[in-house]
């Protein structure tokens, strides 16, 4: 898929992206959505399926923060605060903990919803705001909002295809 350059572009790449992903996510049973046995997102490491769920609501959730903190004017700790660019899979890690009590009915719930209010957050911009200026060091809003939704949507599914297919193997 190629690099959105307008809010429709962004709209679609994130809605095919999630589609996709969705689909294949609901294949997966819920007793086994908790077992760590997918290459994990900081090197050596293992994850659930749950987790790759958390990761991305995570990451949602972050966009959301972002937006909203530039809106008011108020600065904006980039990746997280406490943490930098370069501890992404100490991130990784707090995002499985933070939606580690739900289970994977309500995590999948909770995928849909944040997703949905991305989808709205980028519905009430223009592409002028999405793409007319940088808005994070050299990045518009629209490629931060891109670099966090469907691009990662695209590699959770390869992860999860990946896995479904080892499954089907045993």
């Amino acid at each position: 898929m190629s690099i959105p350059q307008t809010r429709q572009q962004l709209l679609d790449a994130i809605d095919s992206s999630y589609q996709k992903l969705a689909s294949d996510l609901v294949r997966i049973p819920p007793e086994r959505a908790q077992e760590k046995t997918m290459e994990g997102h900081a090197q050596g490491s293992q994850m659930s399926v749950a987790d790759l769920v958390s990761y991305l609501i995570g990451w949602n959730e972050l966009v959301l923060k972002w937006c909203e903190r530039k809106s008011q004017g108020k600065p904006v700790d980039f990746p997280e605060t406490g943490y930098k660019w370069n501890e992404l899979g100490r991130l990784a890690r707090k995002f499985y903990a933070d939606y580690s009590t739900l289970d994977y009915p309500a995590l999948l719930q909770q995928f849909a919803d944040v997703k949905a209010r991305i989808t709205t957050l980028v519905e009430g911009e223009t592409d002028a705001s999405l793409y007319g200026e940088s808005w994070y060091e050299k990045y518009p809003k629209g490629r931060m909002i891109q670099f966090n939704t469907s691009s990662p949507y695209a590699n959770a599914r390869a992860r999860l295809r990946k896995w479904l297919n080892n499954l089907d193997k045993e």
